[in-house]
């Protein structure tokens, strides 16, 4: 019979333990992709402080951008209510009011989401194709006058 030494045991399951709990700490990150703006308004008390994503669109003559595009003002409209968000970071081209986004970042105690990270989503992008219809394709830009 094969004997292994205590020291070399305890080490591996140290390891093992270790390894099983970034594991769940990865997955459990993972599980809910984003709240909706009405789920964040509902939990606002117990997500302050908390790095959470917020999906919502972009309130009408709300939206306030940098001249540099680095930082963003704007309401998260949601099905019941608003957030205020500001986001600091490098703001996507497509930016716009009425435009559906997730927001990441963090609540602050006043209920205010300070986001780093903002996603733009194209709803056309997820429209089912309709029969006998070619696909949607961007469009190329005319070289040399052609």
């Amino acid at each position: 019979m094969i004997t292994i030494p205590k020291k070399l045991l305890l080490a591996g399951l140290l390891v093992a333990g270790v390894t099983v709990y970034m594991a769940y700490l990865g997955a459990s990150a993972s599980w809910q992709y984003y709240l909706s703006v009405d789920e964040c308004l509902d939990r606002r008390p117990t997500l302050a402080g908390s790095r959470i994503r917020v999906s919502g669109t972009v309130t009408p003559k709300t939206l306030q951008v940098d001249p540099d595009r680095t930082r963003a003002s704007f309401q998260l409209q949601g099905a019941q209510g608003g957030l205020g968000v500001t986001c600091r970071c490098s703001l996507p081209d497509n930016l716009a009011e009425n435009m559906p986004v997730v927001v990441e970042g963090r609540l602050d105690e006043a209920g205010r989401l300070q986001g780093n990270k903002l996603l733009t989503r194209c709803a056309s992008k997820y429209e089912a194709q309709l029969p006998g219809h070619a696909p949607r394709t961007a469009a190329r830009p005319v070289e040399n006058g052609r």
